[in-house]
């Protein structure tokens, strides 16, 4: 246990201080993010604010792993290195999209086409890759039932691939107002730390626990008025360490309660462009995803501020990382 406090400690401090020398010199490169001009008109007000600050929680987070896992690495024990490459290499594709959007001036960066086939590809290797250190087998463990399914393998890693990259995706819709996709990550990273405890998978709690306190470091900047916004680079980073985390402890179906948020924000914007597209013009959010829907004054009219979002939203997610705890905590005996 105490490590995985000091991994939090560690990620909290080094992303703080990394904060502190990166914001500014940000502004100096005027890395400011472009607003959506389809978004809420008073988020107009957040143009050029400094982005790609995702970049902070990243170098805690991996100062935490080198330091505190260090003896890991020198048994030979990877875990939290391979998660960490992972979620790095999808931080790199969203570091892509980020710097095309900052070259054009626009909120366009990498075509969809091209950030599916980048995605697909790092979700395969890494599927294939924890298969051959032992982290998982194709077999599909169900929450509350207690119980495991085999599966061929070509089936389990498609379906693999496919949660992958649609956990990075929506975690990735998630960061639309300032603090949001911290505040109902935070949750996750604790559930999966008190799991990798309760398993004693010490090397990937160490990591849940860095990523929680990179993301409370992060907060200190991001929730409203954001200073920063952790763009393209630290949305798929989260997304890659959120779903990477559950397939390393085998349970990934853990991700439906547990990503519970990310999923009703991603069928929002679904639902809202298959309707507009079938109504020919007709909406069931005011705006979408569902954040937006809120602000804009959800289906009461009275308008939700940005901080009311992160707080409900966070919530709700809190709620549900406890049940996701208790929907596999049985699954190696605990």
């Amino acid at each position: 246990m105490t490590a995985w406090i000091i991994a939090a400690l560690i990620s909290f401090v080094v992303t703080f201080v990394i904060g502190q020398l990166l914001i500014p010199k940000l502004r100096k490169m005027k890395a400011g993010q472009s607003i959506r001009e389809d978004g809420p008109v008073w988020h107009m007000s957040k143009q050029g604010t400094p982005t790609m600050g995702g970049l902070m929680f990243v170098g805690g987070i991996a100062a935490a792993c080198f330091t505190v896992g260090f003896s890991g690495l020198r048994e030979g024990r990877w875990g939290h290195v391979i998660l960490l490459v992972f979620a790095l290499v999808y931080a790199a594709i969203g570091f892509l999209d980020d710097y095309e959007k900052l070259k054009k001036k626009q909120n366009l960066g990498l075509t969809a086409l091209q950030k599916l086939v980048l995605q697909l590809v790092v979700a395969v290797v890494l599927a294939l890759l924890l298969r051959h250190v032992g982290f998982l087998k194709p077999e599909l463990y169900i929450p509350f039932l207690n119980r495991s399914f085999s599966l061929p393998e070509p089936v389990y890693f498609t379906f693999a691939a496919f949660v992958m990259v649609a956990t990075v995706n929506a975690v990735n819709i998630t960061d639309g107002v300032d603090g949001l996709a911290a505040c109902v990550s935070l949750p996750a990273a604790l559930c999966y730390t008190a799991l990798a405890a309760l398993w004693g998978y010490t090397e990937l709690g160490i990591f849940a626990a860095a990523l929680f306190g990179g993301l409370a470091a992060f907060l200190c900047y991001n929730f409203n008025p954001a200073k920063v916004f952790m763009g393209d680079t630290g949305s798929l980073f989260l997304g890659g360490a959120i779903c990477g985390l559950a397939f390393a402890l085998d349970v990934p179906l853990i991700l439906i309660p547990l990503g519970i948020v990310y999923i009703v924000e991603t069928l929002s914007d679904i639902i809202q462009i298959v309707y507009f597209k079938a109504t020919k013009g007709k909406r069931v959010f005011k705006m979408a995803p569902l954040h937006h829907h809120f602000e804009m004054g959800g289906w009461s009219g009275k308008k939700w501020s940005e901080k009311k979002v992160c707080g409900v939203f966070g919530s709700v997610a809190l709620l549900f990382a406890v049940v996701a705890f208790l929907s596999v905590y049985k699954r190696y005996g605990g």
